[in-house]
């Protein structure tokens, strides 16, 4: 892009958040430019035939529930679907399996679910019943305010709804719950190790290790959501959702520029007025800039020193990211061989971590730069979802390893030696797989090809993703809820005037919700009316004194 233009407003990374809020803005008449520098849109959803050819592989975001229950998805539905994107999804969503070819399964069929953990330990079925009865509680509110701003009325009237429906009783319940670690919880809720660890591994999706205050909320949402709607994939790769999002972007007349890449925001009489390119070009932008990044990028980076006060500068320095993942993508000739019975490999997701114990020293290693001896595997079994991601009878398994130091100080095994990523990541690839293994006994005989990215190809790809992050930044409680991306910073406005953050940075933080997206263009939208109303009476005054 070499051309100067201008545009109502320019957006910064086509990952699907940014997207998603220039489609708003296109909609309500606004001229947009949404600009990339990668080849392609998407930031960390993406997909590719990275083993073999004819194997399509999600390479990082696979589970698509969150943007399938999203207010975007229902309001444009109907378009994206004109332009190739639909989903299959699964009734087997998730199972853990343990040693001596033990597992718990969780169905999308609540009776079945029951009956199997009623099997496996009466107190389990019990308390899984119990929990469920407080997410049907619960969920409205929750989800209510996940869909929310915060702080924002539309947030505070969840909490009016709730103490209204349920009392302060059930406000200081719905406040416990959340509040545990997983362990807490599944010390609560179940009897067994097992059972305990169902719910500890959804933590280790973001970066709560079991013994993280504040890291229940996750899993009391994801335990039931996927057993209620079961688990969705993106039919033949999930780059195809970020592409729909830009051809509707383009439909509503909006641009979707790609292989562009921002090194600065121009800011005139502390507003952001438009960005300069690495090319050299210029593109004004006459009401906004939305920055599709993290704080520290924004206010280090893409801002001149100048133009941000010290303070805005140290918090941003101080925003914090959680431990790396490491992703393993396998070719298989067969299904995964699970030693807890022929129908696990039906699952979209089987946990290997194996207990919560385990969990808990992963995640301490990892956070010590450690390579830890035994990581969850997430094993997220695609072609078992979407079968034409593979070959006939051939499969697709994507295994994302959590959690794995972003940089190496040594080896919790005491086996591999270097601490530079590219010549660990072929010993830990060897544990992964050796482990994996152990709980699919002769699965190693059908993998065809593997291929690996570690948290440094992670941020390569996508620069959201310091230091392999997967979540874009820690969702540890102080920087959470209010606190996101920090304090005093909550919502989507910046420093500058005109200048917007947006992405999984912001509330409600990572996943592909498409909420911080929209939110931030209601903001962007809201902000123009009341400055609009404003032009307006003063033009009425300058009239009158004439």
């Amino acid at each position: 892009m070499t051309a100067a233009g201008a545009y109502d407003a320019i957006v910064i990374g086509g990952g699907h958040n940014g997207l998603v809020a220039a489609l708003y803005l296109a909609r309500s008449g606004w001229s947009v430019a949404v600009l990339e520098r990668n080849a392609t849109v998407g930031g960390a959803i993406a997909s590719g035939e990275v083993t073999l050819p004819g194997f399509v592989h999600d390479l990082y975001s696979t589970n698509q529930n969150l943007f399938l229950g999203s207010r975007t998805y229902a309001e444009f539905a109907s378009d994206l679907s004109r332009h190739g994107l639909r989903f299959r999804t699964t009734d087997h969503p998730y199972a853990n399996v343990f040693p001596s070819g033990r597992s718990v399964r969780v169905y999308s069929d609540y009776e079945r679910t029951l009956g199997r953990l009623a099997a496996h330990d009466t107190e389990d079925a019990a308390g899984f019943a119990g929990l469920y009865q407080q997410y049907k509680r619960f969920a409205p509110y929750l989800f209510g305010l996940y869909g929310s701003a915060v702080p924002s009325g539309a947030a505070a009237r969840q909490v009016v709804s709730l103490l209204r429906h349920q009392g302060l009783r059930g406000a200081t319940e719905l406040a416990h719950t959340l509040l545990m670690s997983t362990r807490e919880l599944g010390r609560t809720w179940f009897a067994t190790p097992e059972a305990r660890a169902m719910a500890a591994c959804w933590g280790m999706h973001l970066d709560f290790g079991p013994d993280v205050a504040g890291g229940a909320m996750f899993p009391l949402l994801e335990l039931f959501a996927d057993m209620e709607h079961g688990m969705s994939v993106v039919e033949g790769g999930a780059l195809r959702l970020p592409q729909a999002l830009a051809a509707v972007v383009a439909e509503h007349g909006g641009e979707v520029h790609t292989g562009v890449e921002v090194e600065r925001v121009l800011c005139s009489k502390g507003r952001a007025v438009g960005v300069r390119c690495a090319d050299g070009s210029t593109l004004a932008a006459r009401r906004a800039v939305i920055a599709n990044v993290g704080p520290a990028a924004l206010y280090q980076r893409l801002l001149e020193p100048e133009q941000v006060p010290a303070r805005v500068r140290r918090e941003a320095r101080g925003y914090f990211y959680g431990p790396g993942t490491m992703m393993v993508h396998l070719a298989l000739d067969g299904p995964l061989p699970w030693a807890a019975g022929d129908e696990l490999a039906d699952f979209g997701y089987v946990h290997v971590a194996p207990y919560v114990d385990d969990l808990a020293r992963t995640y301490t290693e990892s956070q010590a730069g450690l390579l830890p001896s035994e990581p969850l595997l997430i094993v997220g079994q695609t072609s078992a979802v979407d079968p034409g991601r593979a070959p006939a009878g051939r499969h697709v398994v994507w295994i994302q390893v959590r959690t794995v130091p972003s940089d190496i100080r040594g080896d919790a095994a005491e086996s591999v030696r270097s601490t530079r990523w590219p010549d660990a990541a072929g010993p830990m690839t060897d544990r992964v797989l050796a482990k994996l293994e152990r709980y699919a006994p002769g699965g190693a005989s059908r993998i065809s090809e593997v291929t690996v990215f570690t948290p440094q190809d992670l941020e390569a790809a996508n620069p959201n993703l310091v230091g392999g992050d997967s979540v874009g930044g820690s969702h540890h409680l102080a920087q959470n809820f209010l606190f996101r991306p920090m304090s005093g910073h909550s919502g989507y406005r910046t420093a500058i005037t005109g200048l917007y953050l947006t992405g999984a940075a912001t509330w409600p933080g990572a996943g592909t919700n498409a909420t911080s997206g929209r939110l931030t263009a209601r903001q962007v939208l809201s902000d123009e009316r009341l400055l609009s109303r404003g032009r307006s009476r003063g033009r009425s005054r300058a009239s009158g004194r004439r």
